[in-house]
């Protein structure tokens, strides 16, 4: 009762005049003890000044403000869905990677890969880089998307740096997005993302919230019998930096080495990355929502101990540039 009390005299009028103000007053919200840097010039954006990623508290309290919340924002950038983008033969500007493993998580892929051909005024092309010793989901993927077998023993865990690095190495487009296979995204995000870059940065964070669904709600949309607004998020998570989806330039990626392929499994490397993406021009001003499919976690993220936070720790020890200049060697090895 408390804390509903204190949402409702704190939180409430705040969230009622986002929700209700102009334009995009409604990427401004934050929990009470944080604090956002607006983006630079007339574009839009926030960047979170503070460490790691937090929760939105009042919808935890108030389910219904973080359904307004999302409503809200998907009324300014809605995602759609297609079966495929449309056809062209000029280049791609950007290219989308996306690393998959096993069947379990193909249902999301493939809705992620319908909202990323809904994109709207950009040219993009999609490589889906499967990790596994045998392909599972080549047969299944739409034909617009093209797909590559990292092949590795069915015993070695899941490596997500692995399989951007090998995307990055087939893409070509000039601009990388790595993205997750389960990751809803509004019809404009490529083209935004483009828009970004060409105020002469090389590295853009465009996320500002990520809404979680809960289990009976992605399965439901998934199933074409709810939308993504018809009951609250289960969670409204910020500052997620290089996680979930980023862009980078090619010539960026190559410049500061790449992934760091000796995080293996759930956690960490998104952090290392993102550290060293801050030594280039970076768009760190949040403006999009995202909307999150419910899935299994990852093993790793259930442990207590999990060694990759061991390993990040370790290697933020270590200079950025230090680092950079150990993985551009190991890369031009490989």
């Amino acid at each position: 009762m408390r804390e509903l009390l204190g949402v409702w005299l704190k939180d409430l009028w705040r969230y009622e005049r986002a929700l209700r103000g102009p334009a995009e007053l409604y990427l401004s919200l934050c929990n009470r003890h944080e604090v956002l840097e607006a983006a630079p010039g007339q574009t839009s954006g926030y960047a979170c000044c503070w460490a790691f990623t937090s929760h939105l508290h009042a919808p935890t309290v108030l389910p219904s403000l973080g359904q307004r919340l999302l409503q809200r924002c998907l009324e300014q950038a809605p995602i759609a869905q297609q079966y495929a983008p449309t056809p062209t033969t000029a280049p791609p500007q950007i290219s989308v990677l996306i690393g998959h493993r096993g069947l379990e998580r193909l249902p999301l892929l493939l809705a992620t890969l319908a909202s990323l051909a809904a994109q709207r005024q950009v040219r993009f092309e999609c490589l889906v880089i499967e990790h596994s010793d045998h392909s599972s989901i080549s047969n299944q993927l739409p034909a617009w998307v093209r797909h590559h077998l990292c092949r590795v023993p069915q015993s070695t865990p899941y490596n997500r740096s692995q399989t951007f690095n090998v995307g990055a190495r087939l893409a070509k487009a000039p601009v990388l997005v790595l993205h997750d296979n389960d990751m809803l995204v509004p019809s404009d995000y490529l083209s935004r993302i483009i828009q970004r870059l060409s105020l002469g940065y090389e590295v853009v964070n465009p996320k500002r919230f990520i809404f979680y669904l809960s289990r009976q709600h992605s399965e439901a949309m998934l199933a074409g019998t709810s939308t993504a607004v018809e009951h609250a998020p289960e969670a409204i998570v910020q500052n997620l930096e290089a996680g979930g989806s980023m862009a980078i330039t090619r010539q960026g990626y190559e410049q500061i080495g790449g992934m760091d392929e000796d995080f293996v499994g759930w956690g960490g490397e998104d952090n290392e990355f993102w550290d060293r993406c801050l030594t280039l021009p970076t768009w760190i001003w949040g403006y999009e929502p995202i909307v999150h499919l419910w899935h299994r976690a990852q093993p790793l993220k259930q442990q207590d101990l999990n060694p990759n936070l061991d390993r990040l720790r370790q290697r933020l020890s270590i200079p950025t540039e230090e680092r950079i200049l150990a993985l551009v060697g190991s890369q031009q090895k490989s």
